[in-house]
């Protein structure tokens, strides 16, 4: 992996981990339509610690907050939403703990990269015209947060797309856009740190792969992680999520015709 295609899949992961676009499905589609080499699921999950960093230097106060209120247990708002997160972060956990091998493999296959695109796209759609719109953050309950933690787990797949499936689910449920995308970005901290977590044993027993474009790729994705954050969170305040449905529909449709011309 050059220098050049570390950074471009760095800014892809910063980008797309957080828009509704699916930077899993973008980090395995770019190297297929470049005819790059693979750089797997390891640099993958590297580039999401990227992400988690910007996440914390993003909502550091939101999530001080969060700890200290959850050391309290439900006595404040504050308590109530971490451990609403916490509950909710298990489902995710423990299906890509489950289909770790599958994620490496069989899920990384362009053409069903593309059909997920295509259908979540549609839900996507769905839930913005129809989800009532009417609760802010502070208005969740437990089971709106444990359903948004259970729909996280299909995001194993690329072309889900994490932030997508969880903003769909807490649209449907009736989250405003704002609230539904900051509840989506505070839930993905714990299951990107598991991740890396897991990853951590290889990457010590193997460390000539932490190389200059290993780290570059990681310094882009925190970077554009951090920027995405903003520019979305101002975003949702007044427009909609028209324009990421019709970018994954194009994206979708693009590569299975790729898929069948190759």
């Amino acid at each position: 992996m050059t220098l050049w295609q570390a950074i471009v899949l760095g800014l892809v992961q910063g980008m797309g981990e957080f828009l509704p676009i699916s930077s899993s499905a973008h980090l395995v589609l770019i190297p297929w339509i470049c005819n790059w080499p693979d750089p797997g699921l390891t640099f993958d999950i590297a580039l999401h610690v990227g992400t988690l960093v910007s996440l914390v230097a993003y909502f550091w106060r939101d999530w001080l907050q969060l700890v200290r209120g959850g050391l309290k247990g439900f006595t404040t708002q504050e308590g109530k939403l971490f451990w609403f997160i916490a509950v909710a972060s298990i489902p995710g956990a423990g299906i890509g703990f489950l289909l770790e091998h599958k994620a490496e493999t069989v899920f990384r296959s362009p053409a069903l990269i593309a059909v997920m695109l295509i259908v979540m796209g549609i839900l996507l759609l769905l839930a913005d015209r129809k989800g009532s719109k009417r609760t802010g953050l502070t208005g969740i309950r437990f089971a709106t947060s444990f359903c948004i933690g259970i729909s996280q787990a299909l995001a194993i797949i690329p072309g889900v797309s994490r932030s997508g499936v969880t903003m769909t689910t807490g649209l449907f449920a009736g989250l405003t856009r704002e609230a539904t995308a900051r509840f989506s970005f505070l839930l993905s901290a714990p299951i990107i740190f598991g991740a890396a977590i897991i990853k951590l044993p290889k990457l010590i027993a193997q460390p000539d792969m932490v190389n200059m474009p290993f780290a570059v790729g990681v310094i882009v994705s925190a970077l554009s992680g951090f920027a995405s954050i903003a520019i979305l969170l101002k975003y949702v305040q007044q427009r909609d999520f028209t324009p990421f449905v019709w970018y994954r529909f194009g994206l979708g449709i693009f590569v299975l015709v790729l898929s069948l011309m190759r």
